[in-house]
């Protein structure tokens, strides 16, 4: 079953209001804290509890929120005045303009520009801030290389792995090759055995299927009881 709806009353029983009141600043807390970290928000928390004890939690300086809203709400309230917010809108473009002029001059002296009215002192900063920048720049450097090396050792490890496979199956497939030629050599060898030494069978039932015939004519011969015709006379 579902948590039942709570009705958002003052609750009655002080002993239910005290455990409520700790489970849900708890809650509270934690929430605007995950809020702070996951979010890369400024926040600021109090809670007085009913018998005026005082919770808090800050991501920063409390006192620092609260100057920082402060300034902001004055800010605000300076913009309902029309003059007010002009002037507010002129001394930001002046702010603008003198950090625009001073990232200007400080990327000329790191181009090594414009170093005349530099002392000894401003010089060496100088070196060391352009020594640090080098130095970061080389780590930098350094770290894509190695990255590039064992990203490229992997693929040569990868390569290397799929050629030993390569080589693995021509092996097999050369190995069953021989094995057929072998198979076929020896089923012709068989073969050409059992045609040398199986003898010729020939079907014979005692005579010459193919006997040389010879006929010879003979003449009638006379009865016994039969007499010699006579020759026949002729008168004339």
């Amino acid at each position: 079953m579902g948590r039942g709806k709570i009705v958002i009353r003052r609750i009655d029983n002080s002993t239910s209001r005290q455990v409520t009141f700790s489970k849900r600043r708890n809650g509270l807390l934690k929430k605007a804290k995950e809020l702070s970290i996951l979010c890369d928000a400024e926040v600021g928390l109090i809670i007085f509890s009913s018998t005026s004890k005082l919770y808090e939690y800050s991501s920063s300086r409390m006192t620092s929120v609260i100057e920082r809203y402060n300034k902001l709400k004055q800010e605000n309230q300076q913009l309902l005045n029309p003059a007010a917010e002009v002037t507010f809108w002129q001394r930001e473009a002046a702010n603008l303009s003198q950090q625009l002029r001073y990232l200007q001059e400080s990327h000329r002296q790191l181009m090594g520009e414009e170093l005349s009215g530099l002392n000894v002192k401003d010089l060496q900063n100088l070196e060391n801030q352009l020594e640090m920048s080098l130095k970061g720049v080389r780590l930098k450097k350094d770290q894509v290389l190695t990255d590039e090396i064992k990203e490229l050792n992997r693929k040569g490890s990868l390569l290397h792995q799929e050629n030993l496979e390569l080589h693995k199956k021509v092996n097999l497939i050369n190995q069953e090759n021989r094995e057929l030629k072998k198979k076929v050599y020896e089923g012709r060898n068989v073969n050409a055995a059992n045609s040398i030494s199986q003898p010729t069978y020939t079907i014979s039932n005692g005579y010459d299927m193919h006997p040389p015939l010879h006929l010879q004519l003979s003449q009638p011969q006379p009865q016994k009881n039969e007499t010699p015709a006579k020759p026949m006379q002729l008168g004339l």
